[in-house]
């Protein structure tokens, strides 16, 4: 998993997603239920501090395999829609500290709901050859109507006259979550695979426990 370069400033940054960008591959290869998902999520710190955290779980029973953390200093401004700079060099440090190699990832953020079609997830598929798909609390591109109120309602998202991901209510009468495909996976494939991953609350069981380990991992 390696990174390469890492680019130190906004420009370098967009041409490297440029250029990536052609290597993303929606075939979806994956199997319905993989038998594992790893979940990824940083936290901050005021000093310009991050921790990323990777955890494993079971598919079937949601129960941990395993997590791994990295701490470093993030090397890249705050940039929207270049969030990926920042954070994937501790996440990738973290997950090549797993025994076990994924079988998807699945991120705190989106793929292709992207400006350029290159978010985090399409970055970390792309550098790691991985299955990955993301999740996002909010909006980042595009419009949707409104999806009906039940588990498993969704509607399109779309951007630029493109469907770029979808708005899934992951429980019934609460807040939807952003889906939207990184890398050898569907959009349908990785919204059956959240609602898999959310029995019982509104995001993921991986971002759930990833966003918990990161925070315990800056104390």
């Amino acid at each position: 998993m390696h990174t390469g370069n890492w680019p130190s400033t906004v420009e370098e940054a967009l041409a490297t997603q440029e250029r990536l960008r052609d290597r993303v591959d929606l075939t979806d290869d994956l199997p319905e239920l993989p038998p594992t998902v790893t979940g990824l999520d940083v936290a901050y710190d005021d000093a310009g501090g991050i921790a990323a955290a990777v955890v494993t779980l079971e598919t079937a029973g949601l129960t941990v395999v395993e997590e791994r953390t990295h701490r470093a200093k993030a090397v890249f401004p705050y940039e929207p829609g270049l969030f990926a700079f920042r954070e994937l060099p501790p996440l990738l440090a973290a997950l090549d500290r797993l025994e076990r190699a994924p079988d998807v990832l699945v991120c705190d953020g989106h793929g292709l709901a992207h400006p350029r079609r290159f978010g985090l997830a399409c970055h970390l598929g792309v550098l790691t050859g991985l299955p990955a798909f993301g999740v996002g609390k909010t909006r980042f591109v595009g419009s949707h109507e409104p999806p009906a109120v039940s588990r498993g309602s969704s509607a399109p998202l779309a951007d630029a006259g493109e469907v770029v991901g979808a708005v899934l209510r992951t429980q019934d009468g609460v807040k939807p979550v952003y889906v939207s495909a990184g890398h050898r996976i569907g959009l349908a494939h990785a919204c059956r695979l959240t609602l898999a991953l959310t029995p019982r609350y509104r995001l993921p069981e991986t971002t759930r426990h990833a966003d918990r380990l990161s925070r315990a991992a800056l104390r």
